[in-house]
């Protein structure tokens, strides 16, 4: 008896885990970077702790100015002038105040959005991974003579490669 050829499948498939982009997240909001080191993409996470990193020392750093100029304030009241900023009056002091708390607020929402932009765009990442962008299925521009006119035209050509 003769033995039956079977052909083998040449495209592989690989297996889809619809929860990667949900744990991806998790991860994320449980430690920042850890989603970006679960998609594989290590190179991100340099960049959430640089901008969460400076965010954070801004915050540090207003909220000292902010004490220095209203513990100075508060010490006016009370009567003694012999502080840091004796050549500064109690209204440069008030605006000091408002400035470094406003500065120190919008500090700290930047470093909430450059958390959650972190959980997002690790979740994202996530769900991207699962579309097919290999060298088979390829869009470029391309620009062609036209034979009738003989100008240049420009076009966007779809390759699929099978």
């Amino acid at each position: 008896m003769g033995k039956d050829l079977v052909a083998l499948d040449t495209i592989s498939k690989s297996q889809i885990n619809p929860l990667a982009p949900a744990k991806a997240a998790f991860y994320s909001a449980v430690l920042p970077g850890l989603g970006q080191a679960y998609n594989k993409k290590y190179w991100k996470i340099p960049i959430v702790y640089g901008a969460m990193g400076t965010s954070i020392y801004f915050y540090i750093s207003n909220n000292k100015k902010y004490h220095q100029y209203r513990d100075a304030y508060k010490s006016r009241l009370e009567g003694y002038t012999g502080d840091e900023f004796s050549y500064l009056d109690d209204s440069r002091l008030i605006a000091a105040q408002k400035f470094y708390q406003r500065n120190r607020d919008l500090s700290m929402l930047i470093t909430g959005l450059f958390y959650i932009l972190n959980i997002v765009e690790a979740n994202v990442d996530a769900h991207l991974m699962h579309f097919n962008v290999n060298e088979k299925l390829t869009v470029k521009p391309d620009i062609y003579r036209n034979d009738f006119t003989s100008r240049q035209n420009l076009g966007i050509s779809v390759i699929l490669k099978l």
